[in-house]
């Protein structure tokens, strides 16, 4: 059957559309390379970088072997709890978008990996993460990414038989990518346990600040970059067919996608920015870039189907939730060097029920049924849109609670049990730079001073060439 012109520029255009949002998202990667570097004292700041470069290889081969199939298989053996068969890439439904949707899929699933890594930073085997990017990017995330975006998924709010008549809205993975994410951080924390130095013989916090602010700036804007491909990417296909319009197209709701995701990350970070200096009496430029990166995981659930109005709540609903997570997290003496578990698990979780709380029943039906008139669907509780929802967002946090809990808690406990999860003492104290990967990653001092890469920000030389502490 002859393809009509009409029809070839619109699957070009949505085609390309989802391609340059793939790469935007994969870009992310980089801002957590960045970010995690920066984090981390400059003797680990070799590994860590080396870790997130792992992620993507690894949950390249890893996604594509398994976690496709698992998430988005659609062939006769699919059923609403696991995928289909292995090497299901040609049975996913609208076959003209198989590659380019793997692709993007494979974006967000190596996100996952790079949350949880940034959990277990400075004191974790290399093969360690190894083993989990591998089992996280082929099984553990794909599992969750078909109950809530496969179209067959029990969770689905696209499925014909819809939870609580609404099913749960995590349009591009709040709950998927960022709960699941910091899930696994969690657990490998707890069962490593804290950095050596951490607390004091009186569990009281010794600050472990990263060696380069620079860094973490440099990756924190660079994931705000990457989000844009992340949360309006999510419109996979940006000429549609509206009923009510002459125009084809989601091109409201992808600019207001982009616009709620700008709003609720700014509010975060300005909220934390004030909330963290009210609390510890400066103003600390690391503050406001974990409390942007907070506000953007929160919006990230409802960022398709809320005003921009209520973006704002979001934001700053999320600053306060990170800070009271990290204030909690100390008096606990869980150490999280990226504070990856309270940020992306903590804000994840806020981000499912406020999306529970105020999306709006005309975007919610914009985002997933194009726009059709006559259509009636569960919408934000405060809004007068019934429980289905908030129902649905609340099972959604429940479900992935249990299922990252029972296969990554056992993941890490094994590794810790056969001695493959955490380095050595003398290696943690001499750094994973040179105790494994054989150097550092930056250049000592001409004149031999290696105190430059002690704990803390890095020292830099003066006018005459000595190192004052």
């Amino acid at each position: 059957m002859a393809v009509s012109w009409e029809d070839s520029v619109t699957f070009s255009i949505n085609t390309i559309y989802l391609l340059f949002s793939a790469y935007l998202v994969f870009i992310m990667q980089l801002g957590f390379a960045m970010l995690c570097a920066g984090s981390v004292r400059a003797k680990n700041a070799m590994n860590i970088m080396l870790a997130n470069v792992v992620d993507a290889v690894v949950g390249c081969i890893s996604f594509f072997l398994f976690g496709f199939a698992f998430a988005f298989g659609n062939g006769s053996n699919a059923n609403p709890f696991i995928g289909t068969s292995f090497f299901a890439l040609k049975d996913i439904p609208n076959s003209d978008f198989d590659y380019g949707y793997f692709l993007y899929q494979w974006a967000f699933a190596i996100a996952v990996a790079g949350i949880t890594s940034g959990s277990v930073a400075e004191r974790t085997q290399f093969s360690a993460y190894l083993v989990f990017s591998f089992f996280l990017t082929g099984f553990v995330y794909p599992v969750v990414a078909h109950w809530v975006w496969s179209s067959s998924g029990w969770l689905s709010c696209s499925s014909s038989d819809r939870l609580f008549g609404s099913g749960a809205i995590d349009f591009a993975g709040s709950g998927v990518v960022h709960l699941v994410g910091g899930l696994a951080g969690l657990w490998g924390s707890l069962i490593e346990g804290p950095r050596k130095g951490r607390f004091d013989a009186n569990g009281k916090a010794v600050p472990m600040r990263g060696h380069n602010a620079t860094l973490v700036v440099l990756g924190t804007l660079l994931l705000w970059f990457g989000w844009f491909g992340f949360n309006p990417g999510s419109f996979t296909k940006i000429l549609v067919s509206y009923p009510t319009t002459t125009n084809q197209g989601n091109w409201t709701g992808v600019s207001r996608t982009a616009v709620t995701t700008t709003l609720a990350g700014s509010t975060a970070g300005i909220v934390t920015l004030f909330g963290r200096r009210l609390l510890v009496g400066h103003w600390d430029a690391l503050d406001v870039c974990n409390g942007l990166l907070g506000g953007f995981v929160a919006i990230t659930s409802g960022c398709s189907v809320v005003e921009p109005w209520a973006a704002i709540v979001c934001g700053f609903g999320s600053a306060w939730v990170l800070i009271v997570l990290n204030i909690l997290a100390l008096k606990l003496k869980f150490d999280d060097p990226l504070e990856a578990a309270q940020l992306h698990g903590g804000c994840g979780v806020w981000g499912l029920i406020f999306t529970g709380l105020f999306a709006k029943q005309e975007l919610v039906i914009q985002a997933y049924d194009s726009g059709k008139v006559g259509l009636t669907r569960p919408y934000g509780v405060l809004l007068g849109g019934g429980w289905g929802l908030i129902g649905s967002q609340l099972v959604e946090v429940l479900v992935i609670v249990i299922w990252v809990s029972a296969s990554m808690g056992p993941v890490f406990y094994a590794l810790h049990k056969l001695k493959l999860l955490r380095i050595d003492e003398d290696e943690e104290l001499a750094g994973l730079d040179i105790s494994i990967h054989g150097g550092q990653a930056y250049f000592a001092h001409p004149e031999g001073n290696n105190s430059l890469f002690s704990s803390g920000y890095m020292r830099l030389p003066d006018q005459d060439g000595e190192i004052k502490f």
